[in-house]
């Protein structure tokens, strides 16, 4: 072995599109995605995502921040996985794009999941980036339908995902900041899929196969 992507497979993953790259998030990521979402990530008043990680304290948050990816980590099994993937757009780091599945070898769905920095947000790097990630889970990672979802009242990440092809799936009541909120869920099949205009360049992923399952190893 000679990196730390030889002991888990899902750092050394990237995948290029145009001015985008997606790759693991490696630990010099980690520090640097702290520090941008430190910066903010949404507006104070709103929280947009159904587990409120952005609501930690500062003194705490790096900390905390740090801990959710190592976690991650070290909770990696074919039977339960995320895939975090750093963002960078023309070499500076933007956000991050994951996917959450269990039992994938079965299910072959998964949810996905992202974040922008807010100097970053309103440029269509949002579709942009959800539109890479799902052509890589569909083309490389044998997905056969990609869930998300979303509060009622983020029409933002509601029109993202319309963009790329997702539909109303249902609705969920959520628990948020103490009041009821409405989650709409959201299906994307491949025959929905509107793809975007670059081609995936991808590193890593024979090795990521194998890591969950989907390749016997060599």
């Amino acid at each position: 072995m000679t990196d730390v992507a030889d002991l888990l497979p899902a750092l050394g993953v990237r995948v290029t599109a145009g001015d985008l790259e997606l790759r693991g998030v490696t630990d010099d990521l980690v520090v640097q995605l702290a520090d941008l979402a430190a910066r903010g990530v949404h507006h104070p008043d709103r929280m947009p995502f159904t587990y409120p990680w952005t609501d930690t304290a500062p003194g705490d948050f790096g900390r905390s921040f740090g801990q959710y990816h190592w976690r991650t980590r070290a909770e990696f099994s074919p039977s339960s996985w995320v895939l975090n993937l750093a963002v960078l757009h023309r070499g500076e780091v933007v956000g991050v794009q994951g996917v959450t599945t269990s039992d994938f070898l079965v299910t072959r769905t998964g949810e996905t999941g992202s974040w922008l920095g807010l100097a970053h947000q309103g440029k269509g790097l949002g579709t942009a980036v959800r539109q890479v990630m799902c052509a890589f889970l569909f083309d490389h990672l044998d997905f056969t339908e990609i869930t998300s979802g979303a509060f009622s009242d983020n029409a933002a990440s509601l029109t993202v995902s319309a963009k790329v092809g997702y539909v109303a799936n249902g609705t969920v009541r959520h628990e948020r900041r103490g009041e009821q909120a409405i989650l709409t869920q959201l299906l994307l099949t491949p025959d929905a899929f509107r793809r975007g205009p670059h081609a995936l360049e991808v590193e890593g992923v024979e090795a990521f196969r194998r890591s969950v399952g989907l390749d016997a190893a060599a």
